[in-house]
């Protein structure tokens, strides 16, 4: 039985970096999907969800850029 280690990071942090982890996922994924749709000549779907998904993806960058700023602060100050 192993036991993880304590993380010596605060929570804000591990949240910020999950937070960025997922969105590069989401991503990635999307890419992925973009690319398939191309491929396979669904493109038309995948247009009409594309001025969607780009405000949505806009949205979760500035939250994410909002949690860096707050999280940089707060660890300089800790």
């Amino acid at each position: 039985m192993t036991k993880s280690k304590p993380s010596h990071y605060s929570r804000l942090f591990q949240l910020t970096v999950r937070f960025f982890k997922y969105l590069l996922l989401a991503i990635f994924g999307l890419t992925i999907a973009y690319i398939l749709s191309m491929s396979f000549g669904v493109f038309s779907l995948f247009a009409a969800l594309l001025p969607f998904l780009g405000d949505l993806f806009g949205k979760l960058t500035v939250i994410l850029l909002c949690l860096i700023t707050v999280t940089v602060i707060l660890e300089s100050l800790r």
